[in-house]
């Protein structure tokens, strides 16, 4: 693994653990940080001695979504479908996967908490789908989302763009729960734990019948979001506004 790596892999007994290590662009979701986090998701799908998996991050950000350096300099279309791609993957893991969040997840990192099996989050851990905001929308990570959440709850949050914190994305149903941050790593081990006492046929088989609608949605949709999140972002109107988010960033 390069020393370069912005996402890394460690197995212990049973679990592995995937971490998402960018703090320069708060995790955003570049061009390496997808394919490298889809390498060590399907390293460790593949792995016969792994039976859970776990996502997190090295810091408290998880991620801030698209990494809006690559975005406003060009195409996004290839970008796109490699967002679906990557949810997809991790819907139709063949072993379940526990993600934990600590701190900060905007726009599509909310997609990877979405797309994940079971989701704990801190308490103090905030979410906010802010695509609205840049003149764009959720397309892409709409597949996992919507899903998870009433239509009231979708509407208010993908439309006002506001933030919100664990305890509210665990009512939404974004997050299975919301616990102290104090008690965070201790209730990730302990479900961990739990899970690791299946049977892999038995874990495999059932995480495919949770999944088959969700899969079904991604498949039939995945096209058309791709290419509505693509348009957004190739707009001018987007260009301008992420221009001018990035210049706020540096002053």
């Amino acid at each position: 693994m390069s020393q370069n790596a912005l996402v890394h892999l460690a197995v212990e007994g049973r679990t592995a653990t995937v971490t998402l290590d960018s703090p320069h662009n708060r995790n955003a979701l570049s061009r390496q940080l997808v394919t490298e986090l889809a390498e060590r998701l399907e390293a460790a799908d593949t792995d016969p001695e792994v039976v859970v998996v776990v996502l997190q991050s090295a810091g408290r950000v998880f991620c801030s979504g698209a990494d809006l350096s690559e975005a406003s300099g060009g195409s996004m279309t290839q970008g796109t479908q490699a967002i679906v791609d990557l949810q997809r993957f991790i819907v139709g893991m063949s072993k379940p996967v526990v993600c934990r969040v600590a701190g900060p997840v905007r726009a599509g990192g909310i997609g990877l908490v979405a797309a994940c099996d079971i989701v704990v989050a801190a308490d103090e851990a905030s979410f906010a789908l802010t695509e609205v905001k840049l003149g764009l929308t959720p397309a892409v990570i709409s597949l996992t989302v919507l899903p998870r959440l009433s239509s009231r709850d979708a509407a208010y949050t993908f439309l006002t763009g506001e933030t919100f914190g664990g305890a509210e994305a665990a009512r939404m149903g974004l997050v299975t729960e919301s616990v102290a941050a104090e008690a965070l790593d201790a209730r990730v081990a302990a479900l961990c734990e739990s899970l690791a006492t299946g049977a892999a046929q038995g874990l495999r088989e059932t995480k495919a019948l949770l999944a088959r609608d969700l899969l079904d949605r991604i498949d039939s949709q995945r096209a058309d979001m791709a290419a509505l999140s693509a348009r957004l972002f190739g707009s001018d109107e987007a260009k301008e506004a992420m221009t001018a988010f990035l210049s706020r960033g540096k002053a």
